[in-house]
């Protein structure tokens, strides 16, 4: 039975609060760069074909990008009222580290994003182009300093801790690049474009069930393959790295992850089971002897830590952590077999002439969200019960507010939330069902430049009542 003390609810809440949250960056990050990528190739091979999808996906891009700014705020929100505790100990480090992802990536999407958003009949071609690029670079820039602060939460390094318990950065280099930032950057970044491919992938799929003839979403399609069949992979590799920094400097994570209750050289691998906290066992589990220290990149003579090093207090919530991490590792295989699936039908008459990948397609279309929570529940609840691991425990760490208050505030947010979010998500969704369309009236570049009819007529309408869409169809 679980005690809801203020300590339990204000994590609720947070993990509440971020899992709403974490969908919208890992799809606009993604999307701004395929939005870069669509705007390029139309630029470059003036085929409409990519045009309309840049048309089409930059709307739904503005809409989670709104989502997401809008969700982040309750998140620093929540620092000072659930967490004040936390946030007056870790502001000289962790502080200049968001004051930084403000500076930079927030400064360089608000600057260019209205050029982005509104720009495409007001400006030149080489402006708007170079606006979706900063954009993309801009949430690119974010998720750095994010994953820096959060990655230095799980291994820090570089401070000191002062007499009142504060902490003081005393080496900036080495709190931006603690131990394990690099590979997490990375790997969140891969699953930010997987997430993209597989959205893309599936909305152009679900397209092609009704019309397998339509243009854009056939080309769509295909570009979703090639990047999940190539970033798939890759993202397994780079996991696989991940863990490795977890096996270095978060042992007691890595026993949690891989149910490591025995601390022993050759460790068996867990493939599924039910990790039981209380009596140290995995019920009806189903193991490869053996293959743990290979799969951990260490001989077999290498003693890998279990639980029992560690005192029970100090254990997360292992069942969590465990099935967490599968479901990652699961869906992250799945990704690479449609990827292969994906490739052999486009070698083999086209992806859009199989109705069962269509709706395979359509089925993942999720799965890259999934992967994505399941991966920060594997990351925040592995790192329990350290807020800031070694450092400060999270019962130290919560704000000396009661129960009550917190689950109101929760309620409140699961209320707004519910309506707020889910009415934003179903709207992107009936944007995506709904599929590009031809935007017969969108300038050519050569409408947009300088001096042309198309630009004295991208403005308000003149005196003659001539509106833009008028004057390209003249």
């Amino acid at each position: 039975m679980i005690d809801l003390d203020a300590m339990v609810l204000a994590r609720l809440q947070f993990a509440f609060t971020i899992a709403f949250h974490i969908i919208f960056p890992s799809f606009s990050i993604g999307l701004a760069s395929l939005l870069a990528v669509l705007e390029g190739l139309w630029l470059t091979t003036r085929r409409e074909v990519f045009r309309n999808l840049y048309l089409f996906w930059v709307k739904i891009f503005a809409l989670s990008f709104g989502m997401g700014v809008v969700s982040g705020v309750v998140m620093s929100y929540q620092l000072g009222t659930n967490w004040s505790i936390f946030a007056s100990a870790s502001a000289p480090v962790i502080g200049p580290l968001l004051a930084f992802e403000v500076l930079t990536a927030f400064f360089l999407e608000a600057s260019f994003l209205g050029i982005m958003l509104f720009g495409w009949k007001k400006v030149g071609p080489g402006l708007h182009f170079t606006a979706t690029v900063l954009v993309a670079l801009g949430t690119l820039i974010s998720a750095f300093w994010i994953i820096s602060a959060n990655s230095w939460m799980q291994a820090p390094a570089g401070f000191a801790i002062q007499p009142d318990g504060s902490l003081l950065a005393t080496d900036w280099w080495a709190v931006v690049f603690n131990p394990t930032f690099p590979t997490r950057l990375a790997h969140m970044a891969l699953a930010a474009f997987l997430t993209t491919a597989l959205a893309v992938g599936g909305a152009s799929a679900f397209v092609l069930l009704r019309d397998p003839h339509q243009p854009e979403s056939r080309m769509a399609l295909r570009m979703a393959i090639g990047m999940f069949a190539i970033v798939a992979p890759l993202q397994l590799v780079i996991g696989h790295a991940s863990g490795e920094m977890v096996r270095v400097h978060q042992p007691l994570k890595l026993a949690a992850i891989e149910a490591y209750w025995k601390t022993r050289s050759d460790q068996a691998q867990s493939l599924v089971g039910l990790p039981d906290r209380e009596a140290a066992k995995t019920h009806a589990e189903i193991a490869i002897p053996g293959v743990g220290n290979l799969i951990q990149g260490v001989p077999k003579t290498t003693v890998i830590q279990g639980l029992e090093d560690w005192p029970r207090e100090d254990w997360p919530v292992v069942g969590l952590v465990y099935w967490s991490f599968r479901i990652m590792v699961g869906l992250g295989l799945a990704m690479i077999g449609l990827g292969v699936w994906g490739v052999i039908r486009c070698l083999r008459g086209g992806p859009e002439a199989s109705r069962w990948f269509l709706r395979a397609s359509v089925l993942m279309a999720p799965m890259g969200f999934v992967a994505v929570i399941a991966g920060w529940i594997v990351a925040e609840a592995g790192r329990q019960p350290w807020v800031i691991t070694g450092v400060l425990r999270t019962r130290d760490a919560v704000s000396p507010v009661g129960a009550g208050q917190i689950s109101a505030s929760l309620l409140g947010f699961m209320i707004v939330y519910a309506i707020v979010f889910s009415g934003g998500a179903l709207y992107i969704l009936r944007l995506m069902a709904r599929g590009p369309a031809t935007e017969e009236t969108a300038p050519t570049p050569e409408d947009r430049a300088p001096g042309t009819p198309m630009a004295a007529a991208s403005g308000e309408p003149g005196d003659d009542g001539a509106t833009p869409d008028a004057e390209a169809r003249s």
